[in-house]
Parts: C-alpha cells; sequence; structure tokens
C-alpha cells in the first residue's frame, strides 16, 4: 500500500497543525495533558503516513522493536520515580540525538547502496554532517547530564588546564573532517568516523565543566540539541514533517534555554564556559542557627495569615508535595493565605517543581512565579523553605564573590518568620553556604521533609 504525494502531504500538515497546538497547550498546566495528547497524535499520524509512504518491505521489525519500545516507555512512565524524571529527561534527550545520529548516517548508506540515489549533492552532505554532529554532541552530551543528575558521577563543573584549548583543537577537527567529508563523500570514510567520534567527545566536554545548579539550562539546550538534530535529519532524507517537528523542537528550547538562563541573570556563553562554582570562592558564612521543633512550628503557623511555601529539590526527594499540599489545606481552613513561590531553576530541570505540585493536585492559581511573589514576601507572615537552597540564597544579593551573585532569587528573608526544612546545614546543589540560616527570622525544622510536614498536619489536625 502506498499514498499519494498530496495524501501525505495534507497529513503532513494535519501533525504540524496538531504539534503547534499542542506546544501551544503545553504552555498552561491547565491544559498541558490535552496538549501532550495533541502532539502525541500529531506524532502518531505523521509516523504512520511516513511508513506507508515508503517502499517498505516487511514491517516485521517495525512492529517488534515499536512493541518493545512501547512497553520500555510504559514501564518508565509508570516506575521511574518523580526525584528521578530529570534525569529520565535527559536520557530522552539523548534517545532524540541518537536517533537523528544514525538517521544521517543511514542516509549517508542510502546514497551508495545498489538502488540508491546515486552522487549525493553538497547539500544533502551538509545536512548529514551536521545531523551527525549535532546527533552526537546531544547523545554523549545527555549521558554526561545523566550522570551528574544522578549523582553517578561528581555534579561540580570539572575543570582543567588547557581545557579550552583542548576543546578548540575537537572544534577544529570537526570543521576539518566536515569539509573533506563533505567534499568526498565516502561510505566508511575515515572522515565520517572522525567527525562521528570527535562530535561524541566534544558533547562530553560541553557538559562536563558545567555544574550541578546549571543542569536546567543544560537540559533544556539538549533538549533544543535533538530538535535541531531531527531538523538536519528532516533535510537529509527530504521528510518535512520531520524539518517542521526538529524545528519547533529547537526554537522551543532555545526560547527555553533564554528563560533559564535570565532567571539566574547569566549569559548562556556564562553558563556553557565559566565553569560555574569552579572560579569564585564565597565568603565565610558564621552565625548561630536557631533549631525548631514541629510542637513549637505548629503554633507560629496556626495564627498566621499568610503562608508560602517555596519547594526546591529537597521536596522532590523526599516526595513530601502530598503532604505539602495537605498542610497547605489545612492553613487554608484555619484562615491563612496560601501561596506556592515557583523560581524558574528550582529542582534540576525545567519546570520541576510545577510538575511536583501538578501531581499533587495543588490549584494552578496558588502557584506564584518569583517575580509576583517578591513583592508580597515583606507582608508574609512565614515562608517555608523546603530543601530549596540556591533560589533563596540571600548570598545572590549580598555577596560580590559568591559564584551565584547577581542571579535572581526568592526574597524569603524578608518575611516576618522564615522555616527551612532540612536534613542538615550542608551546602545546595552549586555548593555554596546559605547566610539565610544563621538570619534573626529564620527557624531551622531539621529533618525529613515529608515526615517535618506530616507533623504539623498531624498538629492541626489534633
Amino acid at each position: 500500500m502506498s499514498l499519494s504525494p498530496v495524501a501525505i502531504n495534507f497529513a503532513y500538515i494535519v501533525s504540524a497543525i496538531l504539534f503547534v497546538f499542542g506546544l501551544k497547550m503545553l504552555g498552561s498546566p491547565a491544559t498541558a495533558r490535552r496538549g501532550n495528547m495533541l502532539s502525541s497524535l500529531g506524532m502518531l499520524i505523521a509516523i504512520v503516513v511516513t511508513l506507508f509512504s515508503q517502499q517498505i518491505l516487511s514491517f516485521e521489525y517495525i512492529i517488534i522493536f515499536a512493541v518493545i519500545g512501547a512497553v520500555i516507555g510504559a514501564l518508565a512512565a509508570r516506575l521511574v520515580a518523580m526525584t528521578a524524571m530529570p534525569e529520565m529527561v535527559a536520557l530522552f534527550n539523548g534517545s532524540g540525538g541518537a536517533a537523528s545520529l544514525l538517521v544521517g548516517w543511514a542516509a549517508l548508506y542510502d546514497q551508495f547502496l545498489p538502488g540508491g540515489l546515486g552522487e549525493p549533492s553538497a547539500f544533502v552532505m551538509v545536512t548529514i554532517a551536521l545531523s551527525v554532529l549535532i546527533g552526537g554532541v546531544t547523545a554523549s552530551g545527555s549521558i554526561i547530564a545523566y550522570g551528574k543528575l544522578a549523582e553517578v558521577m561528581t555534579s561540580r563543573a570539572i575543570v582543567f588546564s588547557g581545557q579550552r584549548i583542548v576543546n578548540s583543537l575537537i572544534l577544529l577537527g570537526i570543521l576539518i573532517s566536515a569539509v573533506m567529508l563533505v567534499a568526498d563523500p565516502q561510505i566508511g570514510s575515515v572522515w565520517f568516523w572522525t567527525l562521528l567520534g570527535l562530535a561524541l567527545l566534544l558533547g562530553v566536554m560541553a557538559v562536563i565543566p558545567i555544574g550541578g545548579a546549571d543542569m536546567p539550562v543544560v537540559i533544556s539546550l539538549l533538549n533544543s540539541y535533538s530538535g535541531l538534530a531531527a531538523c538536519a535529519a528532516g533535510f537529509a532524507i527530504g521528510n518535512n514533517i520531520l524539518i517542521v517537528a526538529g524545528s519547533l523542537v529547537g526554537a522551543a528550547g532555545l526560547i527555553l534555554t533564554n528563560i533559564m538562563c535570565k532567571a539566574m541573570n547569566r549569559s548562556l556563553a556564562n553558563v556553557l564556559f565559566s565553569g560555574f562554582g569552579a572560579v569564585k570562592t564565597a565568603s565565610a558564612v558564621e552565625g548561630e542557627v536557631k533549631p525548631i521543633v514541629v510542637d513549637d512550628a505548629y503554633l507560629i503557623l496556626e495564627s498566621a495569615s499568610s503562608v508560602v511555601f517555596v519547594p526546591g529539590y529537597g521536596m522532590a526527594v523526599a516526595q513530601a508535595q502530598h503532604v505539602v499540599r495537605e498542610l497547605g489545606e489545612l492553613l487554608e481552613k484555619n484562615g491563612a493565605e496560601v501561596s506556592y513561590a515557583i523560581h524558574p531553576v528550582a529542582g534540576r530541570m525545567p519546570g520541576h517543581m510545577n510538575v511536583l505540585l501538578a501531581e499533587a493536585n495543588v490549584p494552578y492559581d496558588q502557584l506564584v512565579e518569583m517575580d509576583d511573589i517578591n513583592p508580597r514576601l515583606p507582608m508574609t507572615d512565614v515562608a517555608i523553605v523546603i530543601g530549596a537552597n540556591d533560589v533563596v540564597n540571600p548570598a545572590a544579593r549580598e555577596d560580590e564573590n559568591s559564584p551565584i551573585y547577581g542571579m535572581p532569587i526568592i526574597n524569603v528573608d524578608q518575611a516576618r518568620t522564615v522555616f527551612v526544612l532540612k536534613r542538615s546545614m550542608a551546602s545546595g546543589f552549586s555548593g555554596v553556604d546559605n547566610p539565610l540560616f544563621f538570619g534573626e527570622n529564620t527557624r531551622m525544622l531539621f529533618g525529613d521533609a515529608k515526615q517535618s510536614i506530616a507533623g504539623l498536619v498531624s498538629e492541626f489536625k489534633g
């Protein structure tokens, strides 16, 4: 069975429309589920039409691997913990890059195999080289990002003497290899293997000097890379819908990366090349910590008329989002105004806190962005920081020697009382100490965040 070109292009237009509307709906938590379904439907249409538009001799292998992929995807969606979501996103980005690399590689073989298209044009070879290059960088870079996020390797920035010289030599080698491959395309060309190897090496070298606190930016950037690689692969094989889908993902990823960088008051170049956390040393923090127990924290909250929760990665680790929502509901019943302050780079991937709170069915209108919540904090009775560190660190405002100096933060230190829920006095993912912990209006509630919040819930119920 084969479809006419008119039917194929019409189906691709329908898919592209579904992609656009789905992406638009992903911009709001209230419509994100429907947006995801629309985008998935668009991709299903595109895949089915593409399969029936090609001269495919056998569908057996396609069906087998489609079933295997569906099983893996379903298991990942059901079994992967919310705390591991950033690592899974990193692997998904890497899978997209690897797929584009393989498509570009296959496109090269398609030119020369018996019955192939013959000598490829320079344009086709350029797109093949780009799909291999960007796909390789995305694949290996995402694996390193996964390692940092899963903490199977150090999350700090890895820098060494002469690193920029090494990277410059890698880029020069990539340029030479790509030019030679385009000029003399051959199956098994040494220039192809050199380009592939250097692309994978560049992905590693590009991510290792980026510290853990910058992972949200890296995740969104790698997502953009995976889209650009798919776009290049689309040009290589002449598939319009792959070009459209890759362009949408690439553009959306770049926009999100820009938002992340603005939230940190840093340029993308600074994130990629500064070796975050490895250049400056923050001033020593001294002071007296004032611990508090659940019983005393309850007495303060019971009389509060306004409470702001500030979630961070610690909430994800403790899986405390559900008890946080329960405490918020009890505070509202007690007459308090409850809000959830969301920093754009809280957690370890873009929108990490939004995903967790949405899973716990926290009302969307209670989620307040950083710029909107900061003017309200001086009038807030209690701010409850749950596992956040860098995004509430006053050193970002006050200490010019701090690696995070200049990053906009949620000004919880301006609230009348601040509860900080932590297991210990350990620094955050960036490794920077936090003077908030020693503030006059700060009380440290040590222990597992979920157990601490559950204790407060019991006090309100009891």
